[in-house]
């Protein structure tokens, strides 16, 4: 959004303790495990921008919580998979030959917005290793939890930091987006065994020698998110709404969220998703039961 544009929406400035004072209101507390998605444009006109943002929110949580974000860099990958926008097949190898070895020091995330570039580099921040789906994290225990999460594992399983920040309780605040950019509902595509799987690759630096490296993972899809959030909350799930800044925002716990995804992918199988027609506005979402907490997956 221009400049000017934030201005005119904005009726004063948007500020580091408007900001935590609306955190507060939403229910986020010191302690927690908060995996923020932003679109900064929605917020209105921001004095001091990424970082006054940024500090609010390690503020919310305080020192004993943990400030998570997805620096996601999906330009490092198999480049026959690209679609938007693809590129010719006579580039595939070039692409595989050339593209820089991720470093998780360096490497820019990509399409995930400002707010978690200025995570990613913030003083004391730490970032995972993986490739393609990395995390970046700052607060208590941030290396631990962001720990072994590397091409060779499942991105998204139980034993990647998602799994342990399920297993924390974490919540995930949308800030001006949908469930659409809840990165936490790929856990529950890890773990419904109908999920289609694909060959992902990336260039890598191990032992000091950067390659091209090749494995298998879940096929992603998180056109079928905003579906699942709708069905989640119309079925009674834990959600607060309201504003931050001008941004309308969910705060959600990723548990009974991750919980019920999981049931309503095993309801509603990908290839009837595609062959099914749009409903009518006025029908309502098919629709599993709202886990409660105390039904929560295995954390084994």
């Amino acid at each position: 959004m221009p400049e000017q544009d934030a201005i005119a929406l904005s009726s004063a400035p948007v500020t580091e303790e408007s900001i935590l004072r609306d955190l507060r209101a939403l229910g986020v507390q010191r302690g927690d495990t908060l995996i923020v998605h932003t679109a900064m444009s929605k917020l209105g006109w921001v004095c001091g921008r990424e970082p006054a943002i940024v500090r609010a929110l390690l503020r919310a949580v305080g020192p004993f919580g943990l400030l998570v974000v997805p620096t996601h860099s999906g330009d490092n990958s198999e480049p026959s998979h690209w679609q938007h926008p693809p590129v010719p097949e006579n580039w595939f190898a070039p692409v595989r030959e050339n593209m820089p070895a991720y470093d998780r020091r360096v490497t820019p995330s990509r399409g995930v917005g400002r707010i978690p570039e200025c995570v990613r580099t913030y003083p004391g921040a730490r970032r995972s290793a993986h490739p393609h789906v990395s995390w970046a994290a700052k607060g208590w225990m941030a290396a631990w939890v962001l720990r072994g999460h590397t091409w060779r594992k499942p991105c998204f399983g139980m034993a990647s930091p998602l799994g342990r920040f399920y297993r924390r309780g974490a919540k995930t605040l949308l800030l001006g987006v949908g469930y659409d950019n809840c990165t936490s509902l790929h856990l529950a595509e890890a773990l419904c065994p109908a999920t289609a799987r694909k060959t992902s690759g990336a260039a890598v630096r191990e032992h000091g020698v950067r390659r091209w490296v090749s494995w298998e993972d879940i096929e992603f899809d998180s056109d079928r998110f905003p579906q699942i959030g709708l069905a989640y909350e119309q079925a009674g799930g834990v959600v607060t709404q309201g504003r931050i800044g001008h941004a309308e925002c969910k705060l959600v716990p990723i548990r009974p969220l991750v919980d019920f995804g999981v049931q309503w992918l095993a309801e509603h199988p990908a290839e009837d998703a595609a062959d099914a027609t749009a409903p009518a506005a006025d029908a309502a979402p098919a629709q599993a039961p709202a886990p409660q907490p105390s039904e929560a997956l295995p954390t084994a």
